[in-house]
C-alpha cells in the first residue's frame, strides 16, 4: 500500500487559478503510514477578501495581511513535499493554484498524486455525497474547524487511510499515484503604464480598488480597466499617451 505521501489542502480567494489567489496552505507528511510532519502558511493575497470567503473560512482580512507572500508559501511547501506524491480531495483543483504560482515565479512543477474524491466516487455508495464535509461525517472524522487548510489536510489524511484500509487490498492500482496533468501559462506583472492608468481611472471615478495595484498581472489589470470603462465610462480628458513602452492600457 502507498505509505509515503503528502496530503495538501488550500484555501483560496475564489475558484479560478488564473484569476484568484492562494490564501492558506496546509499539509501533512506521511512516511511509513505515520504522520511525521505538518506544514502551514497563511498567505497575504494583497486584496480585500470576498465576504463569502470570510464567512466560509473564518479568515479575516486582518489575518490574511499577516501572512507571507505566495512565493514563500508555495516554495516552502514544495520543499516540504519534495520527492513525495500528493494526496488531496479534488487534488487537481489545489494543484492548479500551486502550479500557477510556481510557474509565475519561473519554476517548473510536475507531481504525481492521488485524489480522495475519485476514490470516494469509485468505492462508496452513489447516494452518499462526496464532499469532504459529508465524507468526514460518513466516517466519523472529527475536525475542529471546517474549511481551514491544515485542519482539512489532516481530515483528508484520515479519509485516505480509511479508504485505503477498506479498499486498498482489493484494488491496489486505484491507490497508486498518477501524474497530475494541468497546463498553465506564466502570468506577467502589470506594466507601469497599466498600473498608472488604472490608478488614474479609479481616482477619476472615485472607485476604491480592493486589490494592491502592484500585485496585478497584465491580464488582471486589463480586466479591471475594462470593467471600470464598461460601468463608468472614460475620463473626460484621457491622459496623453507618451508612447514610452508602446503599450495600450
Amino acid at each position: 500500500m502507498q505509505e509515503d505521501y503528502v496530503v495538501v489542502d488550500l484555501e483560496m480567494t475564489g475558484l479560478k487559478s488564473k484569476t484568484d489567489r492562494i490564501l492558506e496552505i496546509g499539509a501533512v507528511k506521511v512516511r511509513g503510514g505515520r504522520v511525521v510532519g505538518e506544514y502551514h502558511k497563511m498567505v497575504d493575497p494583497r486584496m480585500e477578501l470576498p465576504e463569502e470567503i470570510v464567512s466560509l473560512t473564518g479568515i479575516t482580512n486582518e489575518m490574511a495581511r499577516e501572512g507571507c507572500g505566495d512565493a514563500e508559501a508555495v516554495f516552502g511547501f514544495l520543499e516540504f513535499a519534495e520527492g513525495l506524491p500528493l494526496v488531496g480531495h479534488n487534488i487537481l483543483f489545489d494543484y492548479s493554484f500551486l502550479k500557477q504560482c510556481a510557474v509565475n515565479y519561473g519554476r517548473a512543477l510536475e507531481k504525481e498524486g492521488i485524489d480522495t474524491l475519485k476514490l470516494a466516487r469509485k468505492f462508496l455508495p452513489k447516494e452518499e455525497k462526496k464532499t469532504l464535509d459529508c465524507l468526514c461525517a460518513y466516517y466519523g472524522i472529527e475536525r475542529e474547524r471546517n474549511h481551514r487548510a491544515l485542519e482539512d489536510a489532516r481530515a483528508t489524511a484520515v479519509l485516505f487511510r480509511r479508504l485505503q484500509e477498506a479498499f486498498g487490498e482489493s484494488d491496489p492500482e486505484a491507490f497508486q499515484p498518477k501524474p497530475l496533468k494541468r497546463k498553465v501559462k506564466k502570468q506577467t506583472p502589470a506594466t507601469p503604464r497599466q498600473k498608472r492608468y488604472l490608478k488614474e481611472l479609479a481616482a477619476y471615478h472615485k472607485i476604491e480598488l480592493k486589490v494592491e495595484i502592484d500585485s496585478l498581472t497584465r491580464s488582471e489589470a486589463s480586466r479591471m480597466v475594462d470593467r471600470i470603462l464598461s460601468a463608468c465610462g472614460k475620463m473626460a480628458e484621457e491622459p496623453k499617451k507618451d508612447g514610452a513602452d508602446g503599450e495600450t492600457p
